[in-house]
């Protein structure tokens, strides 16, 4: 997923850019899962191994005969011959490669890995967010409907009662008032999905996204009314703008329009009157910043021919454990505004109302 625009085969420092086989004038970092060489977007075949190119799609080597993914001699992106990947040694589904293009002459870097397909967490989460809002719809004449069960204020997470699930399936409701909130939130959620689940694989992506509905709530715990329901996945969808943000900026490209998009939507946060939670939005930001810089920044690395596979087990471990790092932060806090909203704490909101 790099936006760096290659203006020839030169990379820099006598380092040619890697080239699709079949287009040689179009530079590509990604890789085939079987074979390691390039493959422009028109030679990339989704599979339920990473990205083929064409030949091992339809079952032929890299040089056109035979089997592909037997193992016999291929080429890595920078010419370098190395033995191409069994079947036994192939990483499992989510995991191809995503190159940085090197800018000072090293070899590219394995930041994150790519999977391909359709991005079933994105259209799982959206199809979860209308069935959810039909529900609201068809439950808003009753005393006690779907929105009252499942919205979350800092109230539900109090001395006064202990419902703590509240604070993800408020993420999948929408306001009835308001048909444009649900609009917004899931096509954006679309867009940010597309791009970022392919790349993250869906386990993280799916990490992400509810650890960032979790830390809006937390924000919501902690700075907002305890007495102020709220309501919606703009706490996820926060966190999917800082998480392509992060990736983007890890590999290479041009941050300028997302960052402008966060700083737009932040800024209506804010608006006075908007009936927005922006304690809601800055907590799923942060919280997706952290958890995109744990899969594109840590651990750090080169990549080259021959690397292990053990050693890329290693990385996904210490991803995992970093990300639960961050569900134990959030747990914390959790209890800590638990334990800050006492009985006397309460009646001060209330008369503040």
């Amino acid at each position: 997923m790099s936006h760096q625009t290659a203006g020839g085969p030169d990379g820099g420092a006598g380092r040619r850019l890697p080239v699709c086989p079949r287009h040689p004038d179009r530079p590509s970092f990604i890789q085939c899962q079987r074979c390691g060489r390039p493959a422009c977007p028109e030679c990339q075949r989704p599979a339920a191994v990473g990205i083929h190119c064409l030949d091992c799609a339809a079952g032929r080597g890299p040089d056109g005969t035979g089997t592909a993914g037997s193992g016999q001699p291929s080429t890595d992106p920078w010419g370098v011959p190395s033995s191409g990947p069994t079947d036994a040694a192939r990483p499992p589904y989510g995991q191809g490669q995503l190159i940085v293009p090197p800018s000072t002459g090293r070899p590219g870097r394995t930041v994150v890995r790519r999977q391909s397909g359709q991005p079933w967490v994105t259209w799982t989460m959206i199809g979860l967010c209308v069935a959810m809002y039909a529900l609201q719809w068809v439950t808003s004449g009753q005393r006690i409907g779907i929105t009252e069960q499942f919205f979350y204020a800092g109230l539900h997470t109090s001395s006064e009662a202990m419902e703590p699930w509240r604070m993800l399936t408020s993420a999948f409701l929408h306001s009835l008032g308001n048909p444009l909130h649900i609009v917004l939130n899931l096509y954006t959620l679309w867009l940010m999905g597309r791009m970022l689940e392919p790349v993250l694989g869906w386990r993280r992506f799916l990490a992400l996204y509810l650890l960032s509905a979790f830390g809006g709530s937390v924000a919501v715990l902690l700075l907002s009314n305890p007495y102020v329901p709220v309501v919606g996945a703009s706490g996820a969808v926060y966190g999917l703008f800082a998480a392509l943000f992060i990736v983007m900026r890890r590999t290479g490209g041009n941050v300028t329009g997302i960052a402008a998009l966060i700083g737009v939507n932040l800024v209506i946060s804010f608006l006075p009157g908007a009936n927005i939670s922006w304690q809601g939005h800055v907590g799923g930001l942060v919280t997706g910043a952290a958890c995109a810089a744990v899969v594109a920044y840590l651990p750090r690395g080169h990549r080259g021919p021959g690397l292990p596979a053990r050693l890329d087990q290693r990385a996904a471990t210490v991803q995992w454990l970093l990300l639960a790092g961050i569900l134990v932060v959030l747990a914390a806090l959790t209890v800590f505004g638990i334990l800050r909203l006492t009985d006397a704490t309460l009646i001060e909101y209330w008369l503040d109302m």
